[in-house]
């Protein structure tokens, strides 16, 4: 009887401990050890560092903590969409737009941006060097059936792949198309590996050339491939006020400083444009 007893305390005690576990694995990462959790969703910026350090700067001004969870833009509109994160820093324009007209996200602001470069092997069998657009360099690849790598995530790179192949007038399928279902970073060095085609955006790149051996920069400059990052909230979320204060520190001199400085002591140059040189592009 005893033996039994012991062994129901112990199953209870797992199953009690069960929702804290699933609760620390949706953060990537948590900095701070402030009373109140702030959940942020995001890609890049928190896979390249730029979030811990706005993280740092927020959380020395509120008695907070932040919670990174790591995803694409896609699925990091769905989080917030679902209430499982406070806020989001996103790069899909036209899925943003339609979230704040159907009320379940709100206080959009711009923050930055970056841009995407075609990348591929120095020999560039399909020429795309030479194209005259994005479209073009696409439809080369396509034409020369040469290695291309898509992360297919439907992360807001993935969105501008898709675009761009729609403009191309190009179905992408074949052994020559590679979907990894992976981030940025991982599927550059994958392409970097096997010697393919990647679209990657410019911060990724900074922060990963010196691991990338096989590719080059060949084809930049389309106006389509600037990519702008904008913060918005959750409405009906748990943490809102300060969601809203963490978006309002974005948007502040202080946190565009950090965005356009950011990098700059690692690489040499910044990451990260801020959200006037943004504005341009912002559409």
């Amino acid at each position: 009887m005893e033996d039994d007893m012991k062994k129901l305390a112990v199953t209870l005690a797992l199953v009690l401990c069960l929702p804290v576990i699933a609760l620390a694995a949706d953060c990537t990462a948590v900095y701070g050890d402030g009373s109140t959790t702030l959940k942020l969703a995001t890609g890049s910026p928190g896979e390249l560092g730029l979030l811990e350090e706005l993280a740092g700067a927020f959380n020395a001004e509120h008695d907070t903590t932040l919670c990174w969870v790591k995803a694409g833009s896609g699925k990091s509109l769905k989080l917030l969409h679902e209430g499982d994160v406070d806020l989001v820093m996103v790069h899909a324009p036209a899925a943003e737009k339609k979230a704040v007209q159907e009320g379940w996200a709100g206080e959009r602001t711009l923050i930055g941006s970056n841009e995407f470069y075609i990348v591929g092997p120095e020999n560039d069998p399909a020429d795309i060097a030479s194209a005259a657009s994005a479209a073009d360099a696409y439809a080369r690849i396509a034409s020369a059936q040469a290695l291309f790598f898509s992360r297919g995530d439907n992360s807001g790179t993935h969105k501008k792949e898709l675009a761009i192949w729609k403009q191309a007038g190009v179905a992408p399928q074949g052994a020559w198309y590679t979907v990894t279902g992976d981030f940025m970073q991982a599927t550059l060095l994958r392409a970097d590996a096997e010697k393919g085609y990647f679209m990657t955006d410019s911060s990724t790149w900074v922060a990963t050339k010196k691991e990338v051996h096989n590719l080059k920069v060949l084809f930049r400059g389309d106006i389509f491939l600037v990519n702008t990052y904008h913060a918005l909230l959750g409405t009906k979320g748990h943490n809102a006020a300060l969601a809203d204060s963490f978006i309002k520190m974005l948007g502040s001199d202080k946190g565009q400083q950090m965005v356009r400085d950011y990098g700059k002591d690692l690489y040499g140059e910044g990451m990260y444009n801020d959200a006037e040189y943004a504005a341009q592009y912002d559409h």
